[in-house]
């Protein structure tokens, strides 16, 4: 999987999460870029993101520092498959 592929599942995922149809993402994003990001929100993407793409992130509880940094985890988890 591309991490364009990633960013564009990844959207989906966030647009879910925050039930916001037209939220973009960006790799320089943060939690502080949306609103609703809160601890609890925090979990229910990383486990909406297990379910997406498969994979275990229920490890990587703390926010990540960036959406980009995010990609890059789900990137490096994804590559064998």
């Amino acid at each position: 999987m591309t991490r364009e592929e990633i960013t564009r599942r990844l959207e989906l995922v966030f647009q879910e999460v925050f039930e916001d149809i037209g939220l973009s993402i960006r790799a320089d994003m943060t939690e502080e870029d949306i609103e609703d990001w809160d601890s609890v929100e925090h979990v229910y993407l990383l486990m909406s993101i297990e379910k997406s793409f498969g994979i275990e992130m229920l490890d990587a509880m703390e926010k990540p520092g960036s959406i980009g940094k995010l990609i890059d985890i789900i990137e490096e988890r994804t590559r064998n498959q």
